[in-house]
Order: C-alpha cells, then structure tokens, then sequence
C-alpha cells in the first residue's frame, strides 16, 4: 500500500518537473531573433531569421521604423537584416513582419525602451538576461530551480520509503 501512494506521489511530482520544462526550453521567438530585445529609441536593430529556408532575400517591416531587407548571413539558410529605431519612438512593443518567397511570412514582436540611447546594462549574473531577450535566457534559471525542486522532492519521497521499509523490517 505504501509502494503505491509513495509510487504516485513521485509520479506527480516528476509530472510537475516535465510539465514545467517545456516553458522554459522554449524559444522566445522561433526562427527569429531580434537583437537588442530590449531596444532604445535610435538603437541599430538586428533581425535574424531562418525561417526562410535556401532563400537568398526577403523583406521585412517594423511598425516604429518601417521597411528594410534582408540578406543572406554568414551561413547558408541564416538571412539577416538591420533598421535604426527613430530616435521618436514610443516604448511598448513594435512588430516585426518579415516575408520571403514564395508565401512565407513571419511576425514577432520585440520591446523599445524609453531609455536614452547608450544606456548600460549592469550586473553580472543570470538576471541581466532574464528579460527573456534575444538571448533566451529569461527561462533558464526557472527551468534549473523546477529540476531541482523536482530533485529534492524526489530524494525525500525515497528517503521516507526507505525508512518505512527499514523500520518494517525491525519490528
């Protein structure tokens, strides 16, 4: 009896560890990468796509800065392209709509500060990336923290059945 309550209670608890582990193993934006994903009014914007398959061009559109191409990158499949952020651009979220032959198109959507440009990013850690930007390491900690709480539950779930087992076996 015990074997089957300690048995279902570890499978809630790795099914809370692999439920979590999506969301944080997750892409922020799938084939495309915006950077800076926190961007400032006059900032140079990169936008990195491979969702264009072997195509050597395509086209985008950002709401706050208008049209701009892209070109092939530095590796076969990889089309990349710039825009400058007006320097009157409002903070929030500005989409980006990129398009490539023959009918792909792809929207994401990045943040503009209203920071001046040349603000500095500080800190040293993790938590200078967890905006979850364009570097994809807002999930990172908390997929770690969910592994190791999973860890621990787990190890005190053996533990309590190891102990039941012993203390049957001494009685």
């Amino acid at each position: 009896m015990r074997l089957a309550r300690t048995g279902s209670q570890l499978a809630l608890v790795l099914s809370a560890l692999v439920l979590s582990a999506p969301s944080a193993a997750a892409a922020p934006s799938g084939d495309v990468r915006v950077n800076p994903g926190l961007a400032a009014p006059g900032t140079t914007v990169t936008v990195t796509t491979t969702s264009c398959g072997t195509e050597t061009y395509g086209k985008g559109e950002s709401v706050a800065a208008g049209k701009f191409h892209l070109f092939a990158g530095d590796r076969p499949g990889v089309l990349v392209g710039t825009f400058t952020l007006p320097l009157d651009a409002a903070s929030g979220t500005d989409t980006l709509t990129l398009k490539c032959p023959p009918r792909i198109q792809q929207t994401v959507t990045y943040r503009i500060s209203g920071a001046p440009n040349g603000a500095v990013e500080a800190g040293l850690g993790w938590a200078a990336g967890a905006d979850g930007g364009a570097d994809g390491g807002g999930g990172l900690p908390y997929g770690l923290g969910a592994l190791l709480l999973g860890g621990a539950a787990a190890g005190v779930l053996i533990g309590r059945r190891r102990r039941a087992v012993a203390a049957r076996g001494t009685a």
